[in-house]
């Protein structure tokens, strides 16, 4: 049985809905930045290359045709007037590639040889080719357009470069953080407007989850007020070895779902008894070897009548087992060693103290030291020896506890017990009632 641990109260609550919430607000708003980072970067840079190329397609100009076409006239003149301010030089070339002239505005001499050593692939009427070139801090962006002749065949080509100045890469550089930035934020406002909803909702599941808890303990309640209801001795006895046992297991260091399958075992341990005889369960003076046998079988039977409930499901390994010895010699499997479950090993031991220590129709109860002697006696044989090293420490504890408790005080210590082990009280404050 796998025990899910709810919050114990409701700023534990709001304390674990604020943490995921924000650790989930964290994640996606990273990722919303990061993807809107990147597709923001795209989209200027992309935005800058269509500006580039549609400055370029403005030099299909009758200057440049003139100039491409190799003919003689002031074309040169004409194509630098062209040149502004963001397009700083012109290019053109054959239809072989070769370079017939350039023009460039005042530049540094650097820049123009960056361009001019760029290698690139010469495009195929209608195409173009474009290149962003980081130099300097600052950026080239380099546009090929070829240019065609009135009848269709390819005439030369133009290179426009173009510069994107410091200041405006870093507005670029602005307006993607500002997108980045803007997601992220988008993000976490949308989890704080969630955060009611989800309070709202997470409250009412862990309430509806506490008294769906509580609904289980009840029917362990009433099982086990059905056995007593057969035998008048195991009401008690019941609430007693159930405390022993998660005092125990808690001082061995068990794990939390081990324990949890222990009190719904320890609790449960006899039920099988319902199905014993009258004239077997409530015979008053010793069974013999055929009346024993059937005592036997309430092992079994207790199995078969937690069977089909997934919530007891845990509960099968003392049922069954708690009549194992660790020498092999115990029923109905004849188990030994570590093979036993840990929780019917841990239950064998306060099972029996109990047994000792309490009064019973055929005996009065032994004191401490009586019961421990006898107990040692079977440590290898009946008992784990590891776990009795740590049983005989608390023994003194429960020795006390077994001789000063009246019933309702044992009802009462198992409650909160249960509180403890099961985490019942979870529901938050103002939760819906079902």
């Amino acid at each position: 049985m796998k025990t899910i641990e709810l919050p114990e109260t409701p700023r534990q609550l709001r304390r674990m809905l604020v943490r995921r919430l924000g650790i989930g607000a964290l994640l996606v708003g990273s990722l919303a930045g990061g993807l809107a980072y990147w597709v923001e970067s795209y989209r200027v840079e992309e935005r800058t290359l269509e500006q580039a190329i549609a400055g370029v397609r403005h030099f299909e100009s009758p200057a440049m045709q003139l100039a491409v076409s190799g003919e003689k006239g002031d074309g040169h003149s004409a194509i630098s007037q062209l040149l502004t301010e963001e397009f700083v030089g012109i290019r053109v070339f054959a239809p072989n590639a070769e370079m017939l002239f350039d023009v460039w505005r005042p530049l540094p001499e650097a820049l123009k040889e960056v361009a001019r050593q760029q290698r690139h692939p010469w495009p195929i009427p209608p195409n173009s080719h474009s290149k962003r070139i980081p130099v300097a801090g600052e950026e080239l962006v380099q546009v090929i357009l070829p240019i065609t002749a009135n009848d269709g065949r390819l005439a030369g080509y133009v290179e426009g470069v173009s510069l994107v100045s410091r200041s405006a890469l870093q507005e670029r550089k602005q307006q993607i953080r500002w997108a980045a930035l803007t997601a992220s934020i988008s993000v976490f406002m949308a989890a704080m407007l969630l955060y009611p909803l989800m309070s709202g909702l997470l409250s009412r599941t862990v309430a509806l989850s506490s008294r769906l808890l509580e609904s289980n303990l009840s029917l362990l309640r009433s099982l086990g007020n059905a056995i007593a209801k057969r035998d008048a001795d195991t009401d008690a006895h019941n609430y007693r070895v159930t405390c022993y046992a998660i005092t125990l297991a808690e001082a061995v260091g068990v794990d939390k779902e081990t324990i949890a399958e222990l009190v719904l075992g320890a609790f449960l341990h006899d039920v099988g008894k319902i199905g014993i005889p009258d004239q077997i369960l409530l015979k008053p003076g010793r069974l013999t070897s055929e009346e024993f046998q059937v005592m036997q079988t309430h092992a079994v039977l207790g199995i078969e009548i937690v069977a089909g409930n997934p919530w007891l499901a845990g509960a099968e390994k003392t049922i069954r087992h708690h009549h194992e010895r660790f020498d092999g010699k115990g029923y109905p499997d004849g188990l030994s060693g570590e093979v036993i479950p840990l929780a019917a090993r841990i239950f064998a031991l306060v099972d029996v103290f109990d047994a000792l220590t309490s009064v019973r129709p055929y005996k009065p109860a032994l004191s401490l030291d009586e019961t421990l002697s006898i107990m040692e006696r079977e440590v290898g044989q009946h008992f784990d020896p590891a776990i009795y090293a740590v049983f005989r420490q608390v023994a003194p504890m429960l020795y006390e506890q077994g001789q000063t408790r009246d019933h309702a005080q044992w009802i009462l210590e198992l409650k909160v017990m249960l509180e403890r082990c099961f985490k019942m009280k979870t529901a938050p404050e103002g939760a819906a009632t079902v």
